[in-house]
């Protein structure tokens, strides 16, 4: 299992409101979370098959940016 880390503009309860539907069924991720008290909004994923470029179209479909932190 890989931890993919991505720089969001996830960045209120709302946010993770609307954005969790995507990442609970999207196929690969085992679990995520989102630290919106960090300044960048962390998305801290635990990827079980997922990619990097998975997780940010899955983001971006559901109206947010996300960034590969390396």
């Amino acid at each position: 299992m890989a931890t993919l880390r991505f720089k969001t503009n996830i960045n209120c309860s709302g946010c993770i409101k609307a954005i969790t539907p995507y990442l609970d069924k999207a196929s690969g991720v085992k679990s995520w979370q989102v630290d919106t008290e960090n300044l960048d909004k962390i998305l801290t994923v635990d990827a079980d098959g997922a990619n990097e470029t998975e997780v940010k179209q899955i983001v971006e479909n559901a109206g947010f940016r996300a960034d590969s932190i390396q």
